[in-house]
This record gives C-alpha cells, sequence and structure tokens, in this order.
C-alpha cells in the first residue's frame, strides 16, 4: 500500500512538473519516421472507421441479448460498453490530455 502511495505521488510530482518534459526538446516525429507515422494514421483509420463500427454494433447486441436473457454478468457487459467509449473516444482523450499538458507549460 505504502508502495502504491509513492508511486501514485511520483506521478503527480511529475505531471506537476512541466519544465522536465519541456527540457526533452521539440515534440515533433524523428527524422526518417514518415512511412511509419502514415502506416500507423492507415491503421488507426481502418480500424476505427468501419470495422469497429460494425463489431462494436455486434458486440454491443450480443452484450444486450446476453444481458436480456440473464446469462451474462452486468458488470461484464458494462465493461464492453465502456470500452466501445474508450475506444471510439481515444482521440478525445488524447486531445484533452495533450490541452491539459499545453496548459501546465
Amino acid at each position: 500500500m505504502i508502495r502504491l502511495k509513492r508511486k501514485l505521488l511520483l506521478w503527480l510530482a511529475g505531471v506537476a512538473a512541466p519544465g522536465i518534459a519541456a527540457a526533452q526538446g521539440p515534440a515533433g516525429d524523428p527524422a526518417g519516421s514518415g512511412p511509419i507515422v502514415a502506416a500507423l494514421g492507415w491503421l488507426q483509420g481502418t480500424l476505427l472507421g468501419n470495422v469497429a463500427t460494425a463489431v462494436a454494433v455486434i458486440a454491443v447486441a450480443m452484450v444486450g441479448f446476453m444481458m436480456l436473457t440473464g446469462r451474462l454478468n452486468w458488470r461484464f457487459g458494462a465493461t464492453v460498453i465502456v470500452g466501445c467509449f474508450v475506444l471510439f473516444g481515444a482521440s478525445a482523450i488524447v486531445t484533452g490530455i495533450q490541452s491539459t499538458a499545453m496548459v501546465a507549460r
């Protein structure tokens, strides 16, 4: 328990000290990473496009049906639904974290 508190305090100190992060240099893509960044952008677009939407619809429908018939734990069903929110809201979550980090500087 004490280790967890110590780790939490160290993490909070790191978040509260933006000068350390600013000393690391500009936050740009490293030289030669253009193809990798493009490939990851394509992968993100593919997975968050029609594929992710279809899988999420099927998952939520299956969870809803299993909850309706009483064959699924409600906590697991809520976890699946929260996971869908995190999957589709990931870009908004990251944007919020980045804007918070910029305000702290």
